[in-house]
């Protein structure tokens, strides 16, 4: 099935008339929005909707959790990315989502609008407009307000029911009669879902008598009393919305004061997080190494934190992360521990960048990605308070951004920073380079020709120009090339390369390699030259020359573990191959790349990937696997909003080879295989071009 869509909470109960009526809505209306008090269930419910209705939808449903943003700058990316977009173009973000939806029929989640309402609601409109296809189911504790909207407002369970009741049991593993202390519990919790759910937690250890009793008297209280941490400057509060604070202002009173004081430090998180994280961040005063993981384990016990992933991730509800930072703010720490926040993330960022070249590569790049929305969050704060430190983070991380498809965010966050930073040497010189990579991919090569030649003054400034360090003795190697030089080299090949000028990329990246000591084993910079050289080589036509340099390159990146510049040299390999007229082993070398460029999720990669290896099977004579191939292709090159593109000497050879393949079989016959894969499931194409003939 296309799509993605997380998998259900087994913890559903009731709701079959909700459902009807929004499945019902969503056969009727292309727009609809599921609205609630916090905790009422609305993420559920359209959980439970998306999937009843992905069949439907012959594009897939598609699943966008807003909760982890705290401002719109990074909407239309998120849900760019949510849909399987790696958009690379430069222009503006709202036209690569428009243009990816708008021949597709798909059902489209955003989850948790509330608080980013009025941004929503003018991608919306503009993606209705643009994709006539596309339904967006919407939740939100208000509608978007966008003409066309069907609202489906969405109540508590009915407290005196029995599916109130039967949330209970399945939260406590307990057996309740109907009339008894869990009833009245339901009824004083008015049947909203997630006060159930922290009941439930307090009556595994207390039993509901004992909740029920201290319900009443939290309950009974004046609104001042149930409220006292949580003044709002809004007088009133509906009825419910009351109830569910009040049974959160409940779970923290029960809760210890250190799991409190973790609470209200944990609110820090945007995304899921993990022990370490935790501890880092969290740690300070009386959380220790010790009395941490402890208190944490408390939280979840009570609910408060969800337990863990097979990742071992946790991550917490919005309406309590809420609650904890609203405390945090109240006892004046949020500024201290967001501070803290965001130099755990540019340790983690800075480390990542020091693995990259080595055994943990892969690793650390999974990390990376699975701690992208709290580097997002980290970048921001430091872009507000230290414009210097956030320059080191994203030049730390942008590259692995890039090679991930997050074009958009690396070359925003690459520009903001060198903008407001002031700090020259090893921290700009990288970062220059890291926004020239991004600007290469994204095919802006006026200004990429800008920005590398910036990258290679700061670099010279830096290597050569800036005074010694004490300790640097004379013939130490500052008059010689260092890794930033290195690199700035490796920029100017690469734009060399992608512009059709392979001898001035063998010459750029000859000269500092002929300059500089060590191998290419010694550092990612060295490495990134060899590369450049092995290509260009490959383009001046010497063919044995380029594949021994890439079968020797490659025989290292083994020894050393490194993954993405062994998929590069498969590339080249491929292509070497094909030049060659060998298409066995350019197709050999083009499924390398393939598997190399999924394990990394680099669809760019695998586009170009696919490519060579369409032309492979067609210069072999396998027609319908170049046209199945190719149409997969196809697909991926949508992916990532724009056209076709690579090397030069590919595309020529591509062209060559897709004329001769379409006349041997006849254009119908091609065109039907090759629409057909282009419609079908990507990552089946993707499968189906990794196995081979012969492995069915």
């Amino acid at each position: 099935m296309r799509g993605h869509l997380p998998d259900e909470n087994p913890g559903f109960v009731g709701r079959r008339t909700e459902l009807e009526r929004l499945s019902a809505a969503l056969a009727e209306h292309r727009l609809v929005t599921v609205t609630g008090v916090g905790g009422v269930g609305k993420t559920r419910l359209a959980l439970r909707a998306a999937h009843r209705a992905a069949d439907g939808f012959p594009d897939g449903a598609w699943w966008t959790d807003l909760g982890q943003l705290d401002g719109e700058r990074l909407l239309v990316p998120l849900v760019a990315d949510s849909v399987d977009l790696a958009d690379h173009t430069p222009g503006m973000a709202t036209t690569g989502l428009c243009h990816r939806l708008a021949d597709d029929r798909l059902l489209l989640v955003l989850d948790s609008c509330e608080h980013l309402a009025e941004p929503c609601a003018r991608l919306v409109t503009e993606l209705l407009a643009a994709a006539p296809g596309l339904t967006v189911l919407a939740t939100g504790r208000r509608a978007l307000g966008v003409d066309g909207e069907r609202v489906v407002p969405l109540d508590p369970l009915p407290p005196a029911g029995g599916d109130a009741l039967e949330l209970l049991r399945q939260a406590t593993g307990q057996d309740f009669p109907a009339a008894g202390p869990a009833g009245e519990i339901c009824v004083r919790l008015e049947g909203i879902p997630l006060a159930l759910e922290l009941a439930a937690a307090q009556i595994r250890v207390q039993g509901a008598e004992a909740v029920r009793d201290q319900l009443g008297s939290r309950l009974d209280a004046s609104p001042e009393a149930r409220f006292d941490l949580l003044a709002h400057t809004e007088r009133v509060w509906p009825s419910r919305h009351q109830t569910l604070r009040a049974a959160i202002g409940w779970s923290h009173e029960l809760s210890t004061p250190l799991e409190r004081l973790l609470w209200a430090r944990l609110s820090v998180f945007r995304g899921p997080f993990d022990l370490a994280s935790a501890t880092a961040v969290c740690a300070g005063g009386p959380l220790d190494g010790t009395t941490l993981p402890t208190a944490l384990d408390g939280l979840v016990r009570s609910s408060v934190v969800r337990p863990p992933d097979a990742g071992g991730r946790l991550r917490m509800l919005d309406t309590i992360r809420e609650y904890g930072a609203t405390w945090l703010d109240r006892t004046g720490g949020t500024a201290a521990v967001a501070d803290r926040h965001a130099a755990h993330f540019r340790d983690l960022a800075r480390r990542a960048e020091t693995e990259w070249h080595g055994p943990r590569q892969l690793r650390w790049y999974r990390t990376v990605d699975a701690h992208h929305t709290d580097l997002r969050t980290a970048l921001d704060r430091l872009l507000r308070t230290d414009p210097d430190a956030a320059l080191d983070l994203i030049g730390s991380v942008a590259f692995a951004w890039s090679c991930r498809g997050r074009l958009r965010e690396a070359r925003d966050g690459l520009e903001q920073a060198l903008l407001l930073g002031d700090a020259r040497g090893r921290v700009r010189a990288r970062a220059l380079w890291a926004l020239g990579v991004t600007l290469v991919l994204q095919g802006e090569f006026g200004p990429a020709q800008d920005v590398s030649e910036r990258c290679a003054r700061e670099a010279r400034y830096t290597e050569y120009a800036e005074p010694a360090e004490p300790a640097e003795a004379p013939g130490d190697g500052r008059d010689r090339p260092g890794d930033l030089t290195l690199d700035a080299a490796a920029l100017a090949g690469l734009l060399a390369l992608t512009t059709g000028r392979p001898m001035a990329a063998y010459v750029v990246v000859g000269h500092v390699l002929d300059s500089a000591r060590g191998g290419p084993a010694d550092s990612a910079a060295r490495l990134r030259c060899h590369l450049v050289r092995v290509f260009a080589l490959t383009g001046l036509g010497r063919l044995a020359e380029a594949r021994q340099g890439a079968l020797r390159l490659r025989a290292l990146c083994e020894e050393l573990d490194e993954h993405w510049t062994r998929t590069a040299l498969e590339y080249q390999l491929a292509l070497t191959g094909l030049l060659e007229g060998d298409p066995a082993a350019a197709a050999g070398h083009a499924r390398a790349m393939l598997a190399g460029t999924r394990a990394l999720g680099a669809s760019l990669g695998v586009a170009l990937g696919l490519d060579v290896l369409a032309t492979a099977l067609a210069a072999a004579g396998d027609i319908e696997g170049a046209a199945d191939v190719s149409g997969t292709g196809e697909a991926y090159w949508r992916a990532t909003g724009q056209p076709r593109r690579g090397l030069p000497g590919l595309r020529a050879l591509r062209e060559r080879y897709t004329d001769t393949a379409r006349a041997a079989i006849g254009e119908p016959a091609y065109e039907e295989i090759f629409v057909r894969a282009l419609t079908g499931l990507p990552q089946d194409g993707l499968d189906r071009a990794l196995r081979g003939p012969g492995q069915d």
